[in-house]
């Protein structure tokens, strides 16, 4: 692919800042002897944008291809950059990622992405996991752990290297670090499993944990399927390369998604063969071993070992159910205080880029920069050279609205916040008043899977590989349009006559029924901005997105075991809206929006409860009309933990 495109994919993805902060050539190539290290056989043919030629420069940085030995004989693909003045001893900082890097992106990266750690001085080793694009062996999507002791996973793969490039690599201190973001992530996570000895800090950045409940694939047993789809069709198409899928010249995603009428084999449909990750879709449509199995956390030590620096961001379209479960989970293990947190107010990987604005909103500072020259490069020097010292605090929020950065004891708080429901009233009131006798009891609407609500303005919804794709900002769309469809709901409270400031876990507790067997609920926090000239123009009467998801019916007793539902009997459901630390400020409003279709974000639900969904056929599809009360024992409400003003 070429190397514009491959910088595309990998903005998408995280890995690098933005398109326009690489040049599109590698530049400043010069020859220089290698380095005298034991380096194997070159690479396999694969993109050769990818590969290095020895003594090649790049912004100070000398760079060169090796392959590297696994305990199976397999050989791993890695580019080693080290600094071009030789000084040294150096520790090495590892990135392990199925994505690869064409020459335009270590040029970003090592210009913008790594700049500071870049000018502090590491060894960089840059390695294809196993069966992408250089590396030998087979590509399996989150390869699960090995069940034999003989076996090979991404730790094994991990610990291997490590030990390969403690012995072979000249001029290192002894010490590695293992980072990267999203798939990257996920590999730095696992690298603490069995650690090798000489892996003394990880910074697991926007690492999924569970893609049935929360990250990339599925939320709550819902398919993301325009990310999915693309995902699948570029990694596993072809093993040595990252191609997007080609739509046929077709630039509306809502357009052409709604024309697939079997989603069970679209894969064979479109390509002709089976992609093994939209089979496993097809054939886990529950919680399952499968996907219990590839959670993050079922693999990682009870007891935290290696430090860890988990990164968030509050505005991850892909991966933030991810960091904040894997935090949440190690802590439980984390007797030696290892197991630490930042959350910013970025998208993912928000913050290898400049992070001063996310869409129309203005954070106040570059919080990409202030975060990798502030804490990630003092943590790998602490950590891998012993220079420094670790003022790192548990967890490190930003808190959006006010743009300020929080140094805080534990998250969520333990304690110094209330929680309090915000409930649903009739006539689109929202309140911190539960409903009382006498209200409607309900508001309704018509729900059509031929007309599913669009996750964002249909003039947006390009494929989300695509050159025109804007998908890294979409969760910065002003929502306030989608209230005037007549299938989504929408209550808002008064005008603040206060700031309130929450800190912590929201969920909504829908009472809810449908005339049909099966339905989703999508929910919606959000920040109304006032109309008046107390903001600015842009931002007038502007709906901001400031919690979401989706959850399937089907599964509100059972992820295992999903249910009809029973036609209109009012269910209570619970769902996740994962946390926030935010401030409405006085003279806005705080809103909630409720809908039954995110399209093509999430998959259609027919409505009519069938066995798998990915198997429905047209004449499952029914339009349906959805209830959600709110009477005083059937008081529908999102609680928040409210901070109490001083």
């Amino acid at each position: 692919m070429h190397d514009r495109a491959a910088i595309r994919f990998a903005c998408i993805l995280g890995l690098v800042a933005t398109a326009a902060s690489a040049p599109g050539a590698a530049g400043g190539a010069a020859q220089l002897a290698p380095p005298a290290a034991a380096t194997a056989a070159a690479a396999p043919a694969a993109d050769p944008t990818h590969q290095v030629a020895a003594g090649t420069i790049i912004a100070g940085y000398v760079g060169e291809d090796m392959m590297i030995p696994m305990r199976d004989g397999v050989k791993l693909h890695a580019q080693v950059w080290r600094p071009r003045d030789n000084r040294g001893p150096l520790p090495i900082l590892m990135s392990r990622s199925p994505y690869g890097y064409s020459m335009a992106q270590v040029t970003s990266v090592l210009t913008t992405s790594y700049k500071e750690l870049a000018a502090d001085g590491f060894i960089f080793v840059l390695e294809d996991i196993r069966g992408r694009l250089g590396s030998e062996g087979s590509f399996v999507n989150l390869r699960p752990r090995k069940t034999m002791a003989n076996g090979v996973d991404e730790s094994t793969d991990t610990y291997d290297t490590i030990g390969w490039l403690v012995a072979n690599l000249p001029a290192n201190n002894g010490k590695a670090g293992v980072f990267g973001v999203s798939y990257g992530g996920w590999t730095a996570a696992l690298a603490t499993i069995d650690p090798h000895p000489a892996l003394k800090a990880v910074s697991s950045q926007a690492s999924p944990n569970d893609m049935f409940i929360g990250d990339d694939f599925l939320h709550n047993g819902a398919l993301r399927l325009d990310y999915a789809w693309s995902w699948v069709t570029a990694l596993e198409t072809d093993g040595r390369t990252m191609k997007p899928f080609d739509f046929g010249g077709e630039t509306d995603a809502y357009a052409w998604y709604l024309k697939q009428h079997d989603l069970a084999t679209l894969d064979r449909q479109q390509l002709g063969t089976s992609m093994p990750s939209w089979q496993n879709f097809v054939s886990h449509p529950t919680y399952d071993a499968f996907w219990k199995t590839q959670r993050t956390t079922s693999s990682l030590a009870r007891r935290v070992a290696t430090p860890n620096l988990i990164v968030a961001g509050w505005y991850d379209q892909e991966d933030f159910y991810g960091p904040m479960s894997i935090y949440r989970s190690q802590e439980r293990g984390d007797a030696k205080g290892m197991n630490y947190l930042v959350v910013g107010p970025w998208n993912h990987g928000g913050w290898r880029g400049p992070g001063a604005t996310y869409g129309p909103y203005d954070l106040g500072e570059a919080t990409g920069a202030w975060y990798r020259s502030k804490v990630e490069l003092p943590w790998f020097r602490y950590w891998l050279k012993g220079e420094g010292k670790l003022d790192q605090p548990e967890a490190l929020v930003f808190q959006t609205g006010s743009n300020r950065w929080q140094r805080l004891g534990s998250w969520p708080l333990k304690r110094g916040t209330t929680v309090r429901s915000l409930y649903f009233h009739a006539g689109g009131k929202l309140s911190f008043d539960a409903p009382a006798r006498g209200e409607s009891v309900a508001d309704s609407f018509v729900s059509d899977p031929a007309d599913p609500v669009p996750y964002r303005d249909r003039a947006l919804i390009k494929p989300f590989m695509s050159k025109a794709s804007t998908w890294s900002t979409w969760i910065a769309d002003d929502q306030a349009p989608f209230t005037q469809r007549k299938d989504v709901l929408f209550w808002q409270t008064d005008p603040l006559t206060d700031d309130i400031t929450i800190s912590g876990d929201i969920a909504a507790k829908l009472y809810a029924s449908t005339t049909g067997s099966d339905a989703d609920w999508v929910v919606k926090l959000v920040d109304v901005y006032p109309t008046d000239d107390s903001v600015a123009p842009a931002l007038r009467g502007r709906q901001r997105m400031i919690a979401n998801d989706v959850f399937r019916g089907r599964f509100r007793t059972s992820y295992t075991t999903p249910k009809p539902i029973t036609p209109n009997a009012v269910l209570d459901y619970r769902i996740d809206l994962h946390s926030a630390s935010h401030v409405f400020k006085k003279g806005h409003r705080i809103g909630v929006q409720v809908q039954s279709s995110w399209f093509p974000l999430i998959n259609r639900n027919p409505q009519t409860h069938v066995e798998n969904i990915l198997r429905a056929v047209p004449g499952d599809f029914k339009a349906q009309t959805h209830a959600v009360y709110h009477t005083p024992r059937q008081a529908s409400a999102i609680t928040v933990a409210v901070v109490p003003q001083p």
